[in-house]
């Protein structure tokens, strides 16, 4: 069994009201359930997979079973699944790794067949953005999430939803990412200086890139409310294909 390809995905933002929730999520569905675990070693999930999720101590967000159990099903199959935080999904705690699931940080380096990937949503990273750090950092506190706690799930999620949507409302979806000027560019032309990689693959733009960074490539995948897509590595041939 030659197990050579490597998948990546994110921002489809699972309980969005944007667009067509419904047929959205039985797209990734069927996304999941096409995926060969046979030759599949890995599916990369980098962020903002759900809109908004928070876990309290015994509790989980309702819906999402079909999601859940379509990754679960290839974790069962073999196939690892990694998952990154998004800055809509910053909430999770233990439960995604009860299923099976293995969390990481951004930036994290893999070594898929012969090249190197740094992998991540892609939020906050290089220079500037003060504004938006200093929030994630605020929300990445302890006291914060016990703060968020003790509210009851009805007051907290209507509150959460809500400010995703009214954020969704004052700029649109599709974003028109900046090249090299772009805080995520400088970000990969330092870490490039340092740790040379092959690969950038980010999220969070909800823009589809595809551009040089010196002797590696930044690809950036788009949002599933425009469309689905994602990318998979094939590390027997050493091809990347963009779909």
């Amino acid at each position: 069994m030659s197990r050579n390809l490597t998948y990546f995905v994110s921002d489809t933002h699972l309980g969005s009201q944007a667009g067509d929730p419904v047929a959205r999520e039985k797209r990734f569905v069927q996304f999941l359930k096409g995926i060969d675990p046979d030759q599949t070693s890995a599916l990369y999930l980098l962020g903002d997979i759900f809109d908004f999720w928070y876990e309290y101590r015994y509790v989980v967000p309702k819906g999402y079973v079909r999601v859940l159990g379509a990754i679960t099903e290839l974790i069962d199959a073999g196939v690892k699944v990694y998952f990154f935080e998004g800055n809509h999904d910053i909430w999770t705690f233990h439960y995604f790794e009860e299923l099976g699931m293995v969390k990481l940080r951004q930036p994290y380096v893999a070594q898929i067949g012969n090249k190197r990937f740094c992998l991540g949503h892609g939020d906050g990273l290089g220079p500037g953005n003060h504004w938006y750090k200093f929030l994630k950092g605020l929300f990445s506190q302890h006291w914060a999430q016990a703060l968020f706690s003790t509210l009851h799930p009805w007051i907290a999620f209507k509150w959460a939803t809500g400010w995703s949507q009214r954020s969704r409302n004052e700029k649109p979806i599709s974003y028109v990412f900046k090249g090299e000027s772009e805080p995520l560019y400088k970000f990969c032309q330092d870490f490039q200086a340092h740790q040379p990689v092959n690969y950038f693959i980010f999220g969070h733009y909800h823009s589809r890139v595809d551009m040089p960074v010196g002797s590696a490539r930044l690809l950036m995948l788009g949002d599933w409310m425009t469309a689905p897509n994602w990318m998979v590595f094939n590390a027997e041939t050493g091809q990347m294909e963009i779909r």
